[in-house]
């Protein structure tokens, strides 16, 4: 995808919005930061990929994770052995 700076936007605008809508998304950047996607209106972004649950069935989790290593964790505290 192109980078184009802000000043040679401003200049181009007509030409860059018709590229754009044929289907070019461009980055506009500030001082070399990239500021605004330009993209067409019935632009399809690619579908981000789902992570919750994507070990589902490969692992298994204690009945008692919640409370696993709770009394060292509490010796720790209290400067026990």
């Amino acid at each position: 995808m192109q980078t184009i700076n802000i000043h040679r936007a401003k200049t181009h605008l007509s030409r860059l919005v018709e590229r754009a809508a044929l289907g070019e998304p461009f980055i506009i950047a500030k001082a070399g930061k990239p500021m605004v996607k330009v993209v067409p209106l019935n632009f399809a972004e690619a579908p981000q990929r789902q992570r919750l649950g994507f070990m589902a069935g490969e692992i298994e989790v204690p009945d008692d994770f919640d409370s696993m290593g709770s009394k060292e964790i509490e010796q720790m505290f209290r400067g026990g052995e």
